[in-house]
């Protein structure tokens, strides 16, 4: 998962607070002190973190509790609004003809980013192509013309031609029946006035709906001057972060975005073409604290498995019946899906699991778990709370396993079950994720 240390820190402090048998105000200061080191480590910006923290432990210690509510649901609240906070709005790309434009700096990531978008927008069903003009970075077009025939997509570009808006004014041509095309720019080593004028042009030549910035998440802080650069340039209205796994800077270069007023648009996840995903706020905040994103893990189960199972399982959790058999369900897509740690990342519950451990011995821990569950009956599949001593017992030898595991298995089960208990208390994100779930099943029709 993306920003894993953060992830980890901020997760620690959630359990923290859900399992204080007495949240006063010592302790509340505590709690913005670990919030205050894990974002400094993320690389936010120290003044943004000291203004966060401070609202956030003046709300935690003046709100009143919402009737109904707990003072641990609303510390949670108040933590997962205020990092909402810092990271701005988001924006989609609407599902429709447009040209894109992607500008930035040499070493960003732009040219694949090209092929991850191209792949991104032809996987729901938008016929795309690609247009290589970077005239200035050598084997430029042959790089794009590679990840097009990896992805399926048409690539125009014109070797040993010396001016972009040439090609751009002939791929615009040739892919004049395609719903999106592509441009993919030149980049400098740095903001040279040459880049801005060569950024202007394509823009003033194409019409671009989409003025997309490339960034590389390892710049960290010093994104948001580059954002601001290419902002004012050619008016940029989305970014796209890049190198967001691996990067201990990915807190400073979202947080500094996110205060550009160019909204972020996607996230890179991986070095492969298919790494690529929407950046939702409030769904990316609700991952960091373990919570899970299943709209996200709807969108990649739609392209590997059933759409009409995974659906009903996502409502399923949606609608708070989240029992061991939707946790059956959940372990049986993670096989179909991909890489397990990264859809781990988005089960409510899941990041809590170890995953600094070998990927096939976490295969075959999941592998496990489904096989105890294969020995329970219905009635302890749709209510785990009447498993006791002899049952686990009675449960253990059916799977020939030791009862050590089910007791496991139980664990993680109730882990799962009050991640998506707090999930479902926060009623602006749970109305959010059904309206998209519900516009993106009309768009699919």
């Amino acid at each position: 998962m993306v920003l894993d240390a953060l992830g980890e820190s901020l997760r620690s402090v959630i359990k923290r607070i859900t399992g204080s048998a007495n949240i006063d105000e010592k302790f509340l200061k505590e709690i913005v002190r670990d919030i205050q080191r894990a974002l400094l480590q993320a690389d936010v910006n120290v003044n943004l973190v000291m203004s966060l923290t401070k609202k956030l432990e003046q709300r935690a210690l003046n709100e009143k509790v919402p009737a109904g509510g707990s003072l641990r649901e609303h510390v949670i609240k108040i933590i997962y609004e205020e990092l909402a906070s810092i990271l701005g709005e988001s924006r989609q790309l609407p599902k429709e003809k447009q040209t894109i434009m992607l500008v930035g700096l040499y070493g960003q990531g732009k040219t694949t980013t090209a092929g991850k978008l191209a792949r991104f927008l032809s996987k729901r069903g938008l016929s795309v192509g690609l247009i290589a003009a970077d005239v200035h970075r050598p084997a430029a077009y042959d790089q794009l013309e590679q990840i097009g025939k990896e992805i399926k997509v048409p690539v125009f570009g014109i070797r040993e031609e010396r001016d972009p808006l040439r090609i751009v004014s002939d791929g615009m041509k040739q892919f004049s029946a395609l719903d999106v095309k592509i441009i993919d720019t030149s980049g400098r080593h740095s903001l040279e006035p040459d880049l801005i004028d060569e950024i202007k042009r394509i823009e003033g030549l194409a019409k671009p709906e989409q003025r997309i910035l490339v960034l590389d998440a390892s710049v960290g802080q010093q994104a948001g001057s580059q954002a601001k650069a290419f902002h004012e340039a050619v008016n940029v209205n989305g970014v796209i972060l890049t190198k967001l796994d691996g990067s201990a800077k990915g807190g400073g270069a979202l947080s500094a975005v996110g205060h550009t007023g160019a909204p972020i648009i996607f996230i890179g996840t991986g070095e492969h073409l298919e790494d690529l995903e929407t950046f939702d706020t409030e769904r990316f905040i609700s991952r960091l604290l373990g919570m899970g994103d299943l709209h996200a893990l709807l969108e990649k189960m739609k392209e590997n498995i059933d759409e009409g199972r995974a659906e009903e399982t996502a409502r399923k959790i949606m609608s708070g019946h989240f029992t061991l058999r939707e946790m059956y369900e959940q372990m049986e897509m993670m096989a179909d899906v991909g890489p397990l740690k990264k859809i781990m990342s988005m089960l409510p519950g899941m990041p809590g699991m170890r995953t600094d451990i070998d990927p096939e011995e976490l295969q075959a821990r999941l592998h496990r778990f489904r096989v105890i569950m294969d020995s329970m009956t219905d009635d302890e599949m749709e209510n785990p709370k009447i498993i006791k001593s002899s049952r686990i017992m009675r449960i253990a030898r059916g799977a020939g396993t030791e009862q050590k595991n089910v007791r496991e298995l139980l664990k993680q089960y109730n882990l799962s079950r009050r991640a998506v208990k707090g999930f479902l208390g926060n009623r602006k994100l749970r109305r959010q994720l059904m309206k998209q779930m519900r516009e993106q099943k009309a768009s699919d029709e």
